[in-house]
């Protein structure tokens, strides 16, 4: 009966330190207004882009030759371009697209990224040879490397995400390299190999549950990214196909009217501002809450972010 009892106790205590956790956690999320409010602000743009074209019927390619170049007013609440086409819903439609490279680009990438950057933090080969490779990537500005792949591959939506993919993933595989070494130097993984685990149990049961913080604020940050450089590589006429809508096609359309009709370059580049900023302060969210120490010090270092690359010069120097 002793032991029945104690171990109810235990499961009990469990129980509610498990609560108390949640609890905490909880306090935390809503203290946290840049989580809240980036999260919100992000939310509210996939929602826009996902239900409205088929609530309101928006059509991105219908052309009206009578209007073309009007100016935002009742019947088209953002103008419409050079064709006569309705920018509302070309800027909506076009965000389906910039969005979804974004999280295909992140969701790759931190796949990726945590495979390569796990097995280089444990097999001392297998590092050599990987970071060699993901130096060479990183060796080349991201957008050059964007265009030459595009270049090579073609200008296609999944090729768009296949170029992006392989320009961010060195950059995770470092992260999550450095973060694996660091708790692959801890007591309780020495202790693991003591006791005759094999690596891939030490990689799939220590190293990548510790690595799945910092894995997922950086994915924010390479969603944002990603948004940048499709927008970029569309605008300079390697990334989405005309007449395809996205963020950079609109404001590549823009640019030769851009003092007749600048609603064509003001809209979309207000939409990917809020896009990319939103993202970026919803990441800062994000890691004070996975790592409150490091808040204070997230705040002094925002703004020092590389072009492109959605990292923090601390991770860019500390990749060796």
């Amino acid at each position: 009966m002793t032991d029945t009892g104690t171990q109810v106790d235990l499961r009990d205590l469990r129980s509610e330190m498990k609560r108390e956790q949640r609890r905490l956690m909880w306090g935390r999320v809503r203290r946290n207004k840049a989580l809240i409010g980036g999260g919100a602000v992000v939310v509210l743009l996939v929602l826009a882009a996902v239900m409205l074209p088929p609530l309101l019927k928006l059509d991105p390619l219908a052309i009206d030759a009578v209007n073309r170049l009007k100016a935002p007013g009742d019947d088209h609440l953002m103008g419409t371009d050079n064709y006569g086409r309705d920018l509302f819903a070309r800027v909506i439609v076009g965000a389906q697209t910039s969005l979804l490279v974004g999280f295909v680009v992140a969701i790759l990438t931190s796949v990726l990224g945590a495979a390569i950057g796990l097995i280089a933090s444990y097999y001392r080969t297998m590092d050599h040879i990987l970071m060699r490779i993901c130096d060479g990537l990183m060796a080349i500005p991201a957008i050059l490397l964007a265009i030459a792949l595009m270049a090579a591959l073609g200008p296609k939506v999944e090729n768009v995400i296949i170029a992006l993919t392989i320009v961010f993933t060195p950059y995770m595989a470092r992260i999550v390299r450095s973060r694996a070494i660091a708790v692959k130097e801890e007591v309780f993984v020495e202790a693991t190999k003591v006791q005759g685990a094999g690596g891939l149990r030490i990689i799939l049961r220590h190293l990548a549950p510790n690595t799945i913080s910092v894995l997922v604020v950086q994915a924010t940050f390479v969603f944002a990214d990603s948004i940048i450089t499709e927008a970029a590589l569309s605008f300079l006429g390697a990334g989405v196909p005309p007449p395809a809508p996205s963020w950079g096609n609109i404001l590549y359309d823009g640019k030769a009217f851009i003092f007749n009709a600048s609603w064509m370059t003001v809209f979309p580049s207000a939409m990917l501002i809020v896009a990319v900023v939103a993202l970026n302060i919803f990441g800062d969210g994000l890691r004070d809450l996975v790592d409150p120490r490091g808040s204070g010090l997230t705040r002094k270092r925002r703004g020092m972010r590389l072009p492109f690359t959605g990292f923090s010069r601390k991770n860019k120097e500390g990749r060796s």
